[in-house]
C-alpha cells in the first residue's frame, strides 16, 4: 500500500477540517484543544489513531476482500442473518495481526502520554468513524468505547476491538439504511487521558432544550461515576437548566434543578481484563446533587463558548475529576463535543400540536421525549438477543436500549423504557427518528403485556403517559409565516413550567397571566407555613401522628435543604424563572398566589394553618392574605422567590399582579409588604398590576390606577360577582355567562378609564379564549392585550386581526 498517510496525530495537530482523517469525534477534540483551551475550557490531552492507520491495517492484514465476501447479499431486515454476518466480520478483524509499523506508532504515542501523566496512565479508547457526526448521519454510539485502559498492550487490544466495532450489527444496518458504502467509512480512534470521574461525576449537556428545541438554555444532565451510565441511559440522572442570555450578562440563572435517582455508578477496578464495574450508590449520593451551583454555571459558560466557536447547537460530554492525580482534583473537563443534529435540521416554519381527544386507563408514566403521540401493539423485549421478534409498527417496551437495538428502533411506532433520562440512548435515537418515547417509567415491562394495544402520549409536557388501548388524537399544524400580527397584543395564560419552552414557540407577545398555583401544587405540594415552622412541627410530631406524617413528607421531598423554607423559594423561583426565560424578553405577568383557604388546606400540612370557611370563593384569598400577620411570613417567601428571579437570574421581564384586591387601601398595604421583602415598585423596572375582577375595581378604577401600573381583567370572577352567583355551583351554572350585558358594561367602562388615565389594560380571563365574538367585542373597546390559553392563541389572533381590519385599526 503506497503512500501511507500519518498513523498518529496529537490533538494539538488536529482541527475540525480533519474529519476525513480522524473522524468527527477526534476532529472535534483537536479543535477544542487548540482553540478553546486558551479560553479556559479544559480538555484532557491525547492522540488519534487515524483512518489511514485503519486502512493500512485492513490492507496489510489482507482482510478487506474477506469482509466484502461476508457482506455480499446482506439483508439488514433479516435480523438473524445480520447478526451472523456481523459476528463473522468482527472475528475476522480480531484474529488479524497489527502490522509492526502501526504497533510501534501506537506504543510510542502511549509512552509519550505516560511521560506527561505518569507510568501506566489511564486512558479512554474511543472509536471515531469518519462518517460519524455528520449532520445527516449521527446515530449515537455506533462504535465502541473502552475506559480505564492502562499499559501499551491493553491499548493495542482496545484499539483492535474498536476497529472491529466498525462492523457491529447496528453499524452495518445503519450504513446500509443511510446509503453509505461499508468501505467508504473508516475508523479512527481517540486515545485520551481519563478524567477520574469515577471518584466524582460526569454527564452530557446540550446547548438547547432537547425536547422543544428552545435555543436559549443549556441543558445539563449527570450522575455519579463514569459517564457511560448517563450516555447509555442506565441511570436516571440529575438535570439542570441554565438560561444563556442573562448568564452572558453575569447573572446566575439556574432555571431548574431536578434530583435524579442515580441508582448506580461506574467506577474503576484493579482488574485489567474488566477495568470498570457498576456499584450501587449510597442513600446520601442519591439524595445529593452531583454539582454545586458554581459548577453548573461553569459548565453552562463552557457550553456557550463551545457553541459560539462551532456556530451551531452542540451535544457535549463533560466529566469532573475526583482524584486529582496529574489532572486536577475537583476540576471540570470537556471530553467530547459534537453538533446537535435533531433540532438543528428542523423546519421552523411550522408548529405541530398533538392533542388526545379522549383519555383512558394509565398503565405507567415517565419522562416524555418529544411532544408527539404514537400507538400500536406493545412488544415487550427483555434482551437484545430477542429483537428479531419485533414487527414494524409495534411499540418497543424494554428495560433500556443501547446501539445494538437500533435495527428495530427505526421501525417502532414508539419506545417505552424502564430506565434512562432525557439524554439516554433511547431518547437521543427516538428524537432523531421523530417518534414518541417515554423513559424512566421504572415498571413498563411489568405492567405492559406483549400484544396489548397501547397509546404513548408525550403531548402533555414533561411527564409522558402510556394508556391502555388505541386512543383517538389529533394533530394541528400551523404555518407560522402566514399568521398576521395585530395591534392588540396576543399574550398567553401559562402555569406549567414544563410546557413553557414549547408554548413559547406559538407566536405571542408574552404572558398575560402566569399562575403560581400549579407550581405550588405540583412542584412544592407543602403549605409554606409548614416549611417555615418545620422545627416546631418536628418537636410536636413526637406526640401527634398526623403531624408526624407531615414531617415525614417534608423530609422525603426536601433532602437537599437544611432550611425547609428555602425549598419553597427555590422551587417557586425555578418554576417562574423557566416561564420567564421561555418568553424572554417579552413581559411575563406573574399573578401572586390566589388559592382559597380550602385549596391551601389541601397542601401537606395545610390543615394546621387554614380556617374552615363556608364560602372560600369570596373569603380569605388574594390580597387580604398578604398583609395578614398570620399569612405574611408565607407571602414573604413568594416575594423572595420573585426577587430571586428578577435580581439573581436577571429575568426583569417579570411583572407582578395582585389578585382579588377589594379596596384601594388593601392595594397600598400589599405594595408596602412587597417592598418590605425586596420587591419595590419601580425599582429595576418592576411594574405591579392589579386584577380587575371585583365590581369595586371598576367603580374605583381611577383610584386603583393611582396605586398600580395597570389592570388585567379577570372575567371569570367579575362575572361571578357582577351576577351574584357561585361559579362552582352547578345549580346556577346556566346563568353564568361572561357575555351578559352587565359584565360587558363593566369591562367597557374600565377599559375607558384605563385609557383616560394612561394605564395599561388587558384581559386574562377565559372569555376571549372561549368566545370569538367576545374577543371581537374587546377589540372594539380598545383593549391593549388579550391573554389566552395556548390552544386558542392562534385562532383568536386571526379573529382579532380580522376585527382590526374591519375597524380600520393599524
Amino acid at each position: 500500500m503506497a503512500g501511507v498517510g500519518p498513523l498518529i496525530l496529537w490533538f494539538d495537530e488536529i482541527s475540525i477540517k480533519d474529519v476525513p482523517l480522524v473522524g468527527g469525534k477526534n476532529a472535534s477534540l483537536g479543535e477544542m484543544y487548540r482553540n478553546l483551551t486558551p479560553k479556559g475550557v479544559k480538555v484532557p490531552d491525547g492522540f488519534a489513531i487515524t483512518a489511514e492507520a485503519y486502512k493500512y491495517f485492513i490492507h496489510e492484514a489482507g482482510i478487506d476482500e474477506k469482509i466484502r465476501e461476508i457482506l455480499k447479499g446482506l439483508d439488514t431486515h433479516n435480523i438473524r442473518d445480520l447478526m451472523r454476518r456481523g459476528e463473522a466480520c468482527r472475528r475476522t478483524i480480531l484474529e488479524a495481526e497489527f502490522p509492526q509499523k502501526l504497533k510501534d506508532a501506537i506504543v510510542k504515542a502511549y509512552q509519550r502520554l505516560e511521560k506527561k501523566y505518569g507510568k501506566g496512565v489511564d486512558v479512554a479508547v474511543r472509536s471515531s468513524a469518519t462518517a460519524e457526526d455528520l449532520p445527516d448521519a449521527s446515530f449515537a454510539g455506533q462504535q465502541e468505547t473502552y475506559l480505564n485502559i492502562r499499559g501499551a498492550e491493553k491499548v493495542l487490544e482496545a484499539a483492535k476491538k474498536c476497529f472491529a466495532s466498525l462492523f457491529t450489527n447496528r453499524a452495518i444496518s445503519y450504513r446500509e439504511d443511510k446509503g453509505f458504502n461499508h468501505f467508504d467509512v473508516y475508523l479512527s480512534i481517540a486515545v485520551q487521558k481519563m478524567v477520574r470521574s469515577d471518584a466524582a461525576c460526569s454527564g452530557v449537556m446540550f446547548t438547547l432544550d432537547t425536547e422543544s428545541g428552545f435555543r436559549d438554555v443549556v441543558y445539563i444532565t449527570g450522575a455519579w461515576g463514569l459517564g457511560e451510565n448517563v450516555v447509555q441511559g442506565a441511570v436516571n440522572p440529575d438535570e439542570f437548566y441554565v438560561f444563556k442570555p442573562t448568564l452572558k450578562m453575569g447573572k446566575r440563572p439556574i432555571l431548574s434543578k431536578k434530583l435524579g435517582l442515580k441508582q448506580k455508578k461506574m467506577v474503576y477496578t484493579d482488574n485489567p481484563d474488566k477495568p470498570t464495574k457498576n456499584m450501587r450508590t449510597t442513600k446520601k449520593e442519591r439524595q445529593s446533587f452531583i454539582l454545586s451551583d458554581d459548577e453548573i454555571l461553569k459548565l453552562a459558560e463552557w457550553a456557550i463558548l463551545i457553541e459560539e466557536h462551532y456556530q451551531k447547537p452542540m451535544d457535549i460530554e463533560w466529566a469532573k475529576d475526583g482524584d486529582g492525580v496529574n489532572v486536577g482534583s475537583g476540576e471540570l473537563f470537556i471530553v467530547q463535543a459534537r453538533p446537535e443534529t435533531v433540532h438543528a435540521q428542523k423546519d421552523q416554519k411550522f408548529f405541530e400540536t398533538y392533542r388526545l381527544k379522549e383519555t383512558g386507563n394509565v398503565l405507567c408514566s415517565g419522562k416524555a421525549v418529544g411532544s408527539k403521540i404514537g400507538q400500536g401493539k406493545a412488544r415487550v423485549i427483555e434482551s437484545v438477543a430477542n429483537i428479531h421478534d419485533f414487527q414494524k409498527g409495534e411499540v418497543l417496551v424494554t428495560d433500556m436500549t443501547d446501539p445494538d437495538w437500533e435495527p428495530i428502533m427505526k421501525i417502532a411506532a414508539a419506545i417505552v423504557t424502564n430506565r434512562g433520562g432525557r439524554t439516554c440512548h433511547a431518547a437521543i435515537v427516538s428524537r432523531e427518528l421523530g417518534i414518541p418515547c417515554i423513559v424512566g417509567t421504572d415498571n413498563a415491562t411489568k405492567v405492559i403485556k406483549s400484544g396489548q394495544e397501547i397509546t404513548v402520549d408525550c403531548s402533555q409536557g414533561e411527564e409522558g403517559y402510556v394508556y391502555e388501548g388505541l386512543l383517538d388524537y389529533e394533530v394541528e399544524r400551523i404555518d407560522l409565516e402566514k399568521l398576521p400580527r395585530p395591534k392588540t397584543k396576543i399574550m398567553m395564560n401559562v402555569g406549567i413550567p414544563e410546557q413553557a419552552f414549547t408554548q413559547a414557540q406559538i407566536p405571542n407577545d408574552g404572558v398575560g397571566l402566569a399562575r403560581l398555583e400549579f407550581i405550588i401544587n405540583s412542584h412544592i405540594g407543602i403549605h409554606p407555613l409548614a416549611l417555615i415552622n418545620y422545627q416546631e412541627l418536628k418537636r410536636k410530631s413526637r406526640r401527634d401522628a398526623k403531624i408526624k406524617e407531615v414531617v415525614k413528607y417534608i423530609n422525603e421531598h426536601t433532602p437537599t435543604y437544611e432550611d425547609k423554607a428555602d425549598f419553597f423559594v427555590d422551587k417557586l423561583a425555578q418554576g417562574v424563572g423557566t416561564i420567564a426565560a421561555a418568553f424572554w424578553p417579552n413581559d411575563v405577568i406573574v399573578r401572586l398566589s390566589d388559592f382559597k383557604s380550602n385549596e391551601y388546606a389541601n397542601l401537606v400540612g395545610g390543615f394546621l394553618y387554614e380556617p374552615e370557611e363556608h364560602n372560600p370563593m369570596i373569603g380569605w384569598r388574594g390580597a387580604s392574605r398578604y398583609y395578614d400577620p398570620h399569612f405574611e411570613p408565607a407571602f414573604a417567601l413568594e416575594c423572595r422567590a420573585l426577587r430571586k428571579v428578577r435580581d439573581e437570574m436577571g429575568l426583569t421581564n417579570v411583572k407582578v399582579m395582585i389578585p382579588f384586591c377589594r379596596t384601594v387601601e388593601e392595594g397600598v398595604k400589599v405594595i408596602k409588604v412587597m417592598e418590605k421583602y425586596g420587591l419595590k415598585q419601580g425599582e429595576n423596572g418592576l411594574e405591579v398590576y392589579v386584577m380587575c375582577e371585583i365590581p369595586s375595581n371598576v367603580i374605583l378604577a381611577e383610584d386603583f390606577a393611582k396605586v398600580f401600573d395597570g389592570f388585567s381583567i379577570g372575567s371569570n370572577d367579575l362575572t361571578q360577582l357582577a351576577l351574584g352567583l357561585d361559579r362552582d355551583s352547578e345549580l346556577v351554572a346556566h346563568l353564568y355567562d361572561e357575555r351578559n350585558p352587565a359584565v360587558k358594561k363593566l369591562i367597557r367602562e374600565v377599559i375607558q378609564v384605563a385609557k383616560k388615565v394612561g394605564r395599561k389594560i388587558g384581559i386574562c380571563g377565559q372569555a376571549p379564549s372561549d368566545f370569538p365574538d367576545f374577543a371581537a367585542f374587546l377589540v372594539e373597546c380598545g383593549i391593549d392585550s388579550m391573554s389566552l390559553t395556548p390552544d386558542t392563541a392562534v385562532k383568536t389572533r386571526l379573529i382579532v386581526a380580522e376585527k382590526e381590519k374591519e375597524l380600520g385599526i393599524k
